[in-house]
């Protein structure tokens, strides 16, 4: 008989992750709600053409890592594999460009990149998308940035570090690019194969080279920096005398370029410690021309995602988070098991986390049961009168009448 696995690249959810699962996502929710964030829900598939404008025909998500595919009526149909450009297309779609400016949103789903799975990367991978979209304010910029932050701070995620650039815009840029395409011109022999690909579709691409070598060859090239216009200096100073009042520590990093096309000024990334490697756990910035770009009026914007897998792997005390039940009850009789049943509702209405013995163990089985569980209180019931066991304390007795008031109260 086949033996069936979830496919190569995705991963199951189990009960014992989900109490760490839950922290991390409900800080994520908590903190963004505090920030005025608003949730939005995109469908986990667009239009192909969506992605490709937005991301770039020439980016390595189009190029090696969308699942594209026809649906029935002959359309093409991408899932998902960031949040920002289905965000941007309900903001549009939706006419939220007429309610007040900014409109911050932010979603936490699933999406999907092929791409070699490895510790804390998959396939199928959970992110938070946060956007601010509607104003070019660079204290919108640090407040975007100093979220994550926040996010990390409350989970007690220490080790990382926060790198930042500006890559100008398309009044600067095309000036930088024509610097840094002769200077590559006068390197191509250094470059690699992957370097030179990357440079054909978009010559800031270089910069997301993986060998060392050719990085440490691009350490030497002009830097986007030197070329900045006046307004985008001038945004990105802001950008920084805010975070700096918010006491966000950074390091500049002038190739930090980030691999799609809709970014312009502020780019960032937050890279951890605790993946084996210093990674990158949330990556974003600023793309004042993406709204322009499908179908809507000039509207900036700044936003991020941030992977939930690769975070889990950076949230120290992990094993706190295993739970199982408040109070669980032991019984070895039929009339015992009738008279629990109120008490198991009442307790569940009272917010805690109720159970009894459902697989015919013994009362020994049961008591292991409950340990297992790590029940608060363990409640043995025989003729109508229950046995209180609570970790550190003495045994206490009571009737089933005040049982649920003395647990709850």
């Amino acid at each position: 008989m086949t033996r069936f696995e979830a496919p190569r690249g995705t991963h199951d959810i189990l009960p014992s992750e989900q109490p760490l699962w839950e922290r991390v996502t409900g800080r994520m929710e908590e903190v963004c709600a505090l920030y005025a964030y608003r949730r939005i829900d995109t469908p986990a598939m667009e239009d192909t053409e969506l992605i490709v404008r937005t991301s770039g025909g020439g980016s390595d998500v189009v190029q090696k890592e969308t699942y594209t595919f026809s649906d029935r009526g002959g359309r093409s149909l991408t899932l998902r594999p960031e949040g920002t450009a289905p965000i941007c297309r309900a903001y549009i779609q939706h006419g939220l460009h007429r309610e007040p400016q900014p409109q911050k949103l932010y979603t936490i789903g699933p999406m999907w990149r092929y791409d070699r799975p490895q510790k804390g990367r998959y396939r199928e991978h959970w992110q938070l998308s946060v956007e601010a979209i509607g104003s070019d304010d660079p204290a919108v910029d640090a407040e975007v940035i100093q979220l994550y932050a926040e996010i990390l701070r409350r989970l007690g995620v220490t080790r990382y570090v926060l790198e930042l650039n500006s890559i100008g815009d398309a009044n600067c840029r095309p000036a930088y690019l024509e610097r840094l395409t002769a200077w590559l011109d006068e390197h191509d022999a250094e470059l690699d194969e992957e370097a030179r690909s990357k440079r054909g579709t978009s010559p800031l691409r270089v910069f997301d080279v993986k060998s060392e070598r050719v990085q440490a060859l691009l350490a030497g090239a002009p830097t986007i920096g030197d070329s900045l216009c006046d307004a985008c200096r001038d945004h990105f100073a802001a950008v920084r005398a805010f975070l700096d009042t918010y006491g966000v520590e950074y390091e500049l990093v002038p190739t930090l370029v980030r691999g799609l096309d809709y970014y312009t000024r502020t780019t960032f990334e937050f890279k951890s410690e605790d993946l084996g490697a210093k990674d990158t756990i949330c990556g974003g910035g600023r793309y004042d021309g993406l709204i322009e770009e499908i179908g809507g009026p000039p509207t900036p914007g700044i936003g991020f995602g941030a992977g939930v897998e690769r975070l889990l792997l950076s949230v120290p005390d992990a094993d706190q988070d295993a739970r199982g039940v408040d109070v669980y009850f032991v019984t070895t009789q039929n009339e015992d098991r009738a008279s629990v049943l109120p008490l198991l509702l009442e307790l569940r209405r009272r917010g805690l986390r109720a159970d009894m013995d459902y697989a015919q163990r013994s009362q020994k089985g049961q008591l292991g049961q409950a340990g297992k569980l790590g029940a608060g209180w363990t409640v043995i019931v025989t003729d109508g009168h229950a046995t209180v066991r609570e970790p550190g304390r003495d045994d206490w007795t009571a009737s089933l009448d005040e049982l649920v008031d003395r647990i709850s109260g």
